[in-house]
């Protein structure tokens, strides 16, 4: 049996981030994510916004997280490279009674710290997007609003995981638990692995992983979010985030330009009992399409590209669940929904401190790497094919593999040679945009797969 001080189960960003946070601690730390790459679930399809918390509900370990990680993956974000736009956002009401809920709504972003909300009428919020359908009648300033990559958050906290000694092990569910005195150990198909004490942040299977622990607290209900993404040139359109009021269902149908230079509208919102319900549907893509055509009807004069769905992990009560039990030295992650790629940062830092509250003993290694530089895959960022300098230096990142998303062969050399290399052509997408385009892989998949063979086999 492996033996480590901790184990954290889940790869996505809230566990990449809290491997990355204990292991800046001398611990001996495993990553178990069942998947075959970091990030391959619901962290990478969502809506890819930086939220301010500005809707949070007050006094809850939401809110207080999502404060919290917005300005720790904002600097975070400027030291490693992953590519933030602070395009702001309208918060836009077409009824009546979405009107009339502005007020509270502005009430509610200043108690949460967001001072400069402000309204907006409707003259101008068209002359900011005057391609926005009619009948806007007013609008909630969202200064702090911002658009960044899920992909390269994940990737770049499990990096930085792995260069301070968390060892990764992907295609490792954990399959049953068994809590010794002093051990913990769990059952994957590829072994047993013992650790002292475990973290549950595994997303949408933390109550299955809860339950194996002998508790039956909570029930994960997966919440489907479809999505399109529109050609590069319908970004003109958009230049702000375009939010819906909230309902209990969530932040309902949005417009937002992506950091790739794409438009997405979405996402639907339906609560779902299949875990693995990833597909796309008929009734999914005729909503959306009734809501954008309201919404911005000059939107759909633009081509649809991609089409996307991922799932959320809604649970009673609407909070975080973030709990220490000292007795089976285990920490329940659970509950965190869309905001965790916001507050990804402030819930690592907060299970480190609740675990030295509860007396676990936190001893600082003497140094820490420096931090990953990440590759860009940002639009309003300079790319490799874009630098003169870089291509004299190395030709290969001036020889563009796939055009519709300029990623070079550079980039695909680059990401086989990386700590973390991609297991598969979806992995590949993550790290570099490569038939991620209008194209679908349809023209560069040839080449690229070649690239691929010539460089899996030298991947690390």
């Amino acid at each position: 049996m492996s033996d480590y001080d901790v184990a954290i189960i889940g790869g996505g960003i809230v566990g990449a981030a809290i491997a990355r946070e204990l292991g800046a601690f001398d611990l001996r730390i495993v990553l178990l994510e069942a998947r075959p790459d970091v990030g391959d679930g619901t962290s990478k399809a969502n809506t890819a916004l930086l939220h301010s918390g500005y809707d949070t509900t007050p006094g809850t370990l939401e809110g207080r997280l999502v404060r919290r990680g917005y300005d720790l993956l904002g600097d975070y974000a400027g030291r490693v490279g992953i590519p933030v736009e602070r395009t702001g956002a309208l918060l836009v009401a077409w009824t009546p009674e979405e009107l009339e809920a502005l007020p509270a709504l502005e009430a509610k972003a200043r108690e949460n710290g967001s001072e400069n909300c402000a309204p907006v009428d409707p003259g101008e919020i068209y002359r900011r997007m005057p391609d926005l359908g009619p009948g806007a009648l007013g609008a909630l300033e969202v200064p702090d609003e911002s658009i960044t990559c899920t992909w390269t958050t994940n990737l770049a906290l499990a990096t930085e995981a792995v260069l301070r000694g968390v060892e990764l092990r992907t295609g490792h569910p954990v399959q049953r638990v068994a809590v010794g005195p002093e051990r913990t150990a769990l059952t994957t198909p590829h072994g047993t692995i013992g650790a002292r004490l475990v973290v549950n942040a595994a997303g949408l299977g933390a109550d299955a992983i809860d339950a194996r622990f002998g508790n039956d607290r909570f029930t994960v209900t997966p919440r489907r979010g479809e999505l399109l993404v529109f050609d590069k040139l319908a970004r003109p359109l958009v230049n702000q985030i375009l939010l819906a009021v909230p309902s209990r269902l969530g932040k309902g149908v949005l417009i937002s330009p992506t950091v790739y230079g794409n438009v997405m509208l979405g996402p639907t919102a339906e609560d779902l009992d299949d875990k693995t319900a990833t597909g796309t549907s008929e009734a999914g893509f005729a909503f959306l399409r009734e809501r954008g055509m309201r919404l911005m009807p000059r939107l759909f004069e633009e081509e649809v590209t991609a089409t996307y769905a991922g799932l959320r992990a809604t649970v009673p009560g609407g909070d975080y669940l973030i709990e220490y039990d000292p007795e089976q030295r285990y920490v329940l992650v659970g509950g965190i929904r869309s905001t965790g790629l916001t507050a990804g940062l402030g819930i690592a830092e907060y299970v480190r401190d609740l675990l030295a509250g509860a007396g676990v003993p936190l001893t600082p290694r003497d140094e820490l790497p420096a931090p990953v530089t990440m590759p860009n895959l940002g639009e309003s960022f300079p790319r490799p094919y874009q630098d003169a300098d870089r291509i004299a230096a190395d030709p290969e990142y001036g020889r563009i593999v796939c055009f519709c998303e300029r990623v070079t062969a550079g980039e695909i050399r680059d990401a086989y040679a990386s700590p973390l290399p991609p297991h598969d052509l979806g992995g590949l997408r993550r790290r570099t945009r490569a038939m991620n385009g209008r194209c679908q892989g349809f023209y560069c998949g040839g080449e690229v797969a070649a690239l691929v063979a010539a460089h899996a086999g030298a991947a690390p």
